[in-house]
């Protein structure tokens, strides 16, 4: 016979996430930017440990807590092997040439006339190369605030552009943490993810750039060229740049339209860089096992370096070198790491019925999908607010709303669409999130100084609760989902 449980109340299921809010908000005060490497994944084992124990007051067992933790850990196993192929992927995309070709080629689009718009483009090119605009404003960001700042614009504005393309492209990169996250939360795949994603991403980012096109017209820039110049030397100084690096992006780009299923896409995108590394880049190869000849055994080497260590290409310049770097799988481990202890958090809030009693206090507010969208953008928001960090914005409201949206017949990438578009953009306009503190402190402009001119990740919000208010592309789940989530 199975043990009678109590419905938990508001307060119990409120208490938890109160508990998990003031161990973040002490984590960022005292370990700042550090905070998610660590002393997050202990305030959310913290929080889950409280949860439990009030679980168990409620008349849950302990058998029956495991087995939710079980449960949404497994859920989430897919995409933490897609972040380990990731590291691997990022590793040997580095020393194939495929991203430095990408941040070469990007910057060709730099000219002083439209900089702000040029500035944005190449901030979501580098930014999709490398999966991270955290590494995009520390590098490229901060060259093009040096030449922004030669042009006579202001800091604010050159920040708003930098930032905009520089999350426009963490957000379509099947290489960011967070647009991996956001699916995993959500329970759909990452390429179904990634394409519904751009039906409000795309008009975002259009009139963003549209707004910088015409603003950088009313400037007069005529320096700043030579920066430009010195970033791609070095690039090339190092890398056999050449078109033939494109070949396995497309290869990838094909298979996510062909809908191949995102490990082996990415696993055999990864192959492909290997063998473009031995290619096209045997010095660079040759270079991290510290050989001075080409030999099998080196080769091997240094492949399997790129794939699961720490590797950094050094050109002399110190910014291009901190560009020219990736940490492989191991570079993943942390990320990983933050996202068991979140499930931890979740399977035990999930089990007990304290994130449906939460979502049922919300919901019951919102009765059309158009309001179930903003109540779930705001409440990312807040979390961004009072937690700090891009992460939990992503993965407590993702755990509290999916079985509501499945209840209403949506697909879950709405609600994964709706994590990206609100979690994962807003968290750099807040000053004391950790995104917003290190990317005022890396670019060297106020958090609330740049914020009025991140036109994208202000809008991105606001377009997908209106697409969910007109009702554009808000997909149904199909029978074979339905079934599914009966199961």
């Amino acid at each position: 016979m199975a043990p009678k449980t109590r419905t938990p109340i508001l307060l119990e299921s409120l208490i938890p996430i109160i508990i998990l809010i003031i161990f973040l908000s002490i984590n960022v005060w005292i370990f700042s930017d550090d905070s998610s490497y660590g002393a997050n994944q202990v305030a959310l084992i913290i929080a889950a440990a409280v949860a439990g124990l009030i679980a168990i007051r409620l008349g849950h067992t302990w058998k029956s807590i495991l087995e939710g933790i079980v449960d949404s850990i497994s859920s989430a196993m897919s995409a933490m092997l897609i972040l380990l192929i990731i590291g691997a992927l990022a590793g040997t995309w580095m020393i194939s040439g495929i991203v430095p070709a990408m941040i070469y080629f990007g910057l060709e689009v730099l000219s002083p006339t439209i900089f702000l718009f040029a500035a944005c483009i190449v901030s979501a090119v580098v930014s999709i190369a490398t999966g991270s605009s955290w590494t995009t404003a520390a590098t490229i960001g901060v060259a093009l605030m040096g030449i922004g700042g030669a042009m006579g614009i202001s800091e604010g504005v050159v920040a708003g552009a930098i930032i905009s393309g520089a999350y426009f492209g963490d957000k379509m990169s099947p290489l960011s943490d967070t647009t991996n996250l956001a699916p995993a939360m959500a329970g759909t795949e990452l390429f179904t993810h990634i394409r519904y994603m751009f039906y409000t991403t795309g008009p975002s980012i259009a009139i963003s750039l549209l707004i910088f096109l015409i603003w950088g017209f009313t400037l007069d820039a005529n320096a700043g060229v030579d920066d430009v110049a010195v970033v791609q030397s070095a690039i090339s100084s190092k890398f056999n740049i050449n078109l033939w690096l494109f070949l396995v992006p497309l290869a990838v780009v094909v298979m996510i339209v062909k809908k191949v299923p995102a490990i082996p896409a990415l696993l055999l995108g990864s192959l492909l860089g290997a063998l473009f590394a031995l290619v096209f880049q045997p010095d660079i190869v040759m270079s991290i096992t510290g050989s001075s000849g080409f030999s099998g055994k080196s080769a091997y080497e240094g492949i399997m370096r790129a794939v699961y260590g720490d590797i950094s290409i050094v050109t002399g310049n110190e910014s291009v070198d901190e560009l020219l770097s990736s940490s492989g799988m191991k570079g993943m481990l942390n990320t990983i790491w933050l996202i068991i202890t979140a499930m931890i958090f979740g399977g035990v809030m999930e089990r007990a019925g304290f994130l449906k009693r939460i979502a049922d206090a919300i919901i019951g507010f919102a009765n059309s999908v158009g309001s179930l969208v903003a109540s779930t953008a705001a409440t990312c928001f807040v979390f961004n607010v009072t937690a700090s960090d891009q992460y939990i914005a992503i993965v407590v409201p993702g755990r509290m709303y999916s079985q509501t949206y499945r209840d209403r017949g949506l697909a879950p990438e709405n609600l994964s669409r709706t994590l990206e578009d609100s979690g994962t953009v807003t968290s750099v306009l807040v000053p004391w999130n950790t995104c917003g503190a290190y990317q005022s402190g890396v670019l060297g402009v106020a958090t609330l100084t740049y914020l009025p001119f991140c036109f994208f990740n202000i809008i991105s919000p606001f377009m997908t609760i209106l697409f969910a208010y007109l009702n554009i592309k808000i997909r149904k789940l199909d029978k074979k989902q339905e079934e599914k989530v009966m199961a």
